[in-house]
């Protein structure tokens, strides 16, 4: 059985949701989702400049899970970027 998922905490709520290559129309692209929860440790540990520990410790979850979180959210950004696909910021 999977263990229950635990309550992160987000404190960020983008106004901008989308993002795209220019000049290619939506229905061209391939959409990438990025969820809240990775959009906050992206805003945390690259624009806030924390480390890990204060990372993990203001979405109220452990070090390891905080860095998976980040590690997924920079796969699918690096993945958007070099293959040229959209990106949606799911709430």
């Amino acid at each position: 059985m999977v263990r229950p998922r635990g309550c992160r905490r987000i404190r960020f709520n983008p106004r901008v949701t989308y993002f795209k290559p220019q000049g290619v129309p939506m229905r061209h692209l391939e959409v990438i989702e990025l969820t809240a929860e990775e959009t906050e440790a992206l805003r945390l540990r690259n624009i806030k400049e924390l480390d890990q520990v204060e990372c993990a410790k203001l979405m109220n979850t452990s070090q390891s899970t905080f860095q998976r979180i980040l590690s997924s959210a920079y796969k699918k950004i690096t993945e958007s970027l070099i293959n040229g696909k959209a990106i949606r910021i799911i709430k």
